[in-house]
């Protein structure tokens, strides 16, 4: 669905990303990972339109993709969760969903699956009413996935969605990440935490200094030395039995 070839992004003269090279197939969920400073989100964030590419090419299902802008590319299918949820908290969560539903051409359509988030997110519906801000961070994060759903993607880019929240909520959140997948949505998910890629990805790739150090299906890495290597830079050292 997804082709990312020959990426580079830059922030003036400072390459942060450099020939990344990336697909993503119908119905996977694929994870960037990688340290701090990797250059995971800038390729995400990229993809969605939100920063220009210095070179490369980037295109959903051969619709090309580079250069146009986040609103443009929202229009092609693809949505983006972004880092800290960036929800609008003065206004009320059906506010928030609504927004995600302004560039819509089918209204009644719109209407019916607003009408649907509500009763697959009972917690949203609870406070549909109410401040988004008054959302704990764990529900702020599903009304971001649930904003991004509002716009019928065909790809949904999520950007660290276990940033900043308690274990509990992590664990929610990545439930619904794979009952999105099991209904059939193709996920590229930024992330940090490489022991919740493990449990949720297909594939990964490794991002380190803005270069893909590493990429492979998750059941082949899984607690290989090459995976820490590519990760950390180093493979660290185990205790006797571990």
């Amino acid at each position: 669905m997804l082709t990312v070839d020959d990426l580079e992004v830059r922030y003036g003269r400072l390459a942060a990303v450099r020939s990344v090279s990336l697909t993503v197939a119908r119905g996977e969920i694929v994870c960037i990972v990688g340290p701090n400073g990797a250059g995971k989100s800038t390729t995400l964030l990229t993809i969605a339109g939100e920063l220009a590419p210095y070179r490369g090419d980037i295109a959903v299902d051969g619709d090309r993709l580079t250069g146009l802008a986040s609103e443009a590319v929202a229009r092609r299918g693809v949505s983006l969760v972004p880092e800290g949820r960036r929800i609008f908290g003065t206004l009320t969560v059906e506010e928030n969903l609504r927004l995600a539903t302004f560039q819509r051409r089918d209204r009644a359509a719109a209407a019916r699956d607003l009408a649907d988030l509500r009763l697959r997110f009972p917690i949203l519906a609870e406070r549909y009413g109410s401040p988004a801000g008054r959302l704990s961070g764990g529900e702020q994060q599903i009304l971001a996935v649930a904003r991004a759903m509002a716009t019928r993607p065909r790809l949904m880019l999520v950007d660290e969605p276990s940033l900043g929240l308690a274990p509990q909520n992590v664990d929610l959140v990545y439930a619904l990440l794979r009952e999105l997948r099991a209904g059939g949505m193709t996920l590229l998910i930024v992330e940090q935490n490489l022991d919740r890629v493990l449990e949720v990805a297909d594939r990964i790739y490794v991002l380190r200094d803005g270069r893909v150090q590493l990429t492979g299906f998750v059941a082949e890495l899984r607690g290989s030395d090459a995976l820490e290597q590519a990760y950390f830079g180093f493979t660290r050292k185990r205790g006797n039995g571990a």
